[in-house]
């Protein structure tokens, strides 16, 4: 396999937006990526999207973007894995790239959600749950992640002010970046008194409806002279796996079986320590989802991720800093998108790009996405060289 590198990212200001399709939205940040990388053509399309079918009543984005792209006749796909399509879209463009299928591809991901209701975009999100036996009988995704909150509470004593806390810091973080959907910050008492969605979730535990697109150029390593001056990032691991997709169906709510196994094998891959990783994003549909991503990665030991929050551990300043982007919460979640929203932040971090929000002396950063309440997740390891 060849090494291969990140040499173009692209992102468009997320949010609710009204006045561009789906093929707009996602050939603004494909354009994006394209420029900053510098190449001339694409021979190969990686596209992230969960459901545009329910969305926007478009299927076959394959076809739709690479035409409307201006790439002609070049192999593209649209691949699903829930909320971590645009996890898997990378993934799948590393591998082209690596096994020398192909030179330059881009993988993105898109979600145009707020042209449904809110009845419809929940029905479209219940998709990644199990159809039969959760959402037939009412499950949703705030109660799902309700439930794993309750059991976390139940066996470690994790608070309600360290769920809020979450929030508070992902939100001081997207208010440093000019892409997040709501870059606002807020308060533990604003997050414990908004509206309730699922006890003990309220919605500043929850992420938004969002709309949205990001894209990423990748190269075999030794082609990045080829292309724009900026610093090398190379992908150094690739981890996936996946779990039961009801909750029901799993030994423990309080863990992700799939994310620990794909972080390991991420590490394993990379040839590296958690201790080596200075950043990571991480998949923080709720803030429950967080807490329980840094455990199952082993950034904290079980029970311990909700007093690091709370203690400041995750802040762009602390011991592991999670989520400088705002994540999820604050940036937003156009589901299909997500995945390559993390290694644009990640790539942007580690070429020394992101501003107000930049870590110092960043060299390894890691982006875990997942899909539904934890069935199946992506983790991505990158190395600034």
């Amino acid at each position: 396999m060849r090494d291969v590198a990140v040499i173009g990212v692209g992102m468009n200001k997320w949010g609710e937006l009204w006045d561009m399709s789906i093929r707009d939205i996602f050939t603004e940040a494909a354009l994006k990526a394209i420029d900053d990388s510098g190449v001339d053509h694409i021979d190969a399309m990686y596209i992230g999207c969960m459901s545009s079918g329910l969305f926007v009543g478009q299927e076959h984005l394959g076809s739709l973007m690479a035409d409307y792209l201006g790439q002609g006749n070049i192999p593209a796909s649209r691949v699903e894995s829930a909320c971590c399509s645009g996890g898997l879209a990378f993934r799948s463009a590393y591998m082209d790239v690596a096994s020398g299928m192909n030179d330059i591809v881009l993988a993105g991901g898109v979600e145009k959600m707020t042209d449904v209701g809110g009845d419809g975009a929940t029905y479209a999100l219940a998709t990644a749950a199990d159809g039969e036996y959760e959402v037939y009988n009412g499950a949703t995704f705030p109660g799902l992640y309700a439930l794993m909150a309750r059991a976390h509470m139940e066996r470690y004593g994790t608070t309600r002010k360290q769920l809020a806390e979450v929030a508070v810091k992902n939100h001081d973080n997207g208010s440093k970046n000019p892409l997040a959907q709501f870059p606002f910050k807020t308060t533990v008492d604003g997050v414990i008194n908004a509206v309730m969605v699922a006890d003990p979730l309220t919605l500043m535990d929850c992420s938004p409806i969002t709309d949205g697109a990001a894209a990423v150029i990748l190269c075999p390593a030794d082609m990045i002279g080829k292309y724009k001056n900026h610093p090398a990032v190379k992908i150094i691991g690739s981890g996936h796996a996946t779990d039961s997709i009801a909750l029901h169906s799993r030994d423990d709510f309080t863990s992700l079986k799939a994310t620990e196994i794909a972080g390991k094998k991420a590490l394993q891959m990379a040839g590296k320590k958690l201790s080596d990783i200075n950043l990571c994003e991480v998949h923080d549909c709720f803030t429950i989802a967080e807490i329980v991503v840094t455990e199952s990665l082993g950034f904290f030991e079980p029970g311990q991720g909700g007093p690091a929050a709370e203690a400041g551990d995750t802040r762009i300043d602390g011991k592991i800093p999670i989520n400088t982007s705002g994540g999820l919460k604050s940036k937003g979640h156009p589901v299909g998108a997500t995945g390559i929203a993390q290694i644009y932040e990640v790539v942007s971090q580690l070429r020394g790009e992101s501003g107000e929000r930049q870590i110092k002396n960043a060299k390894v950063g890691m982006a875990q996405n997942m899909g539904g309440s934890g069935g199946s997740t992506l983790v991505h390891i990158l190395e600034v060289i």
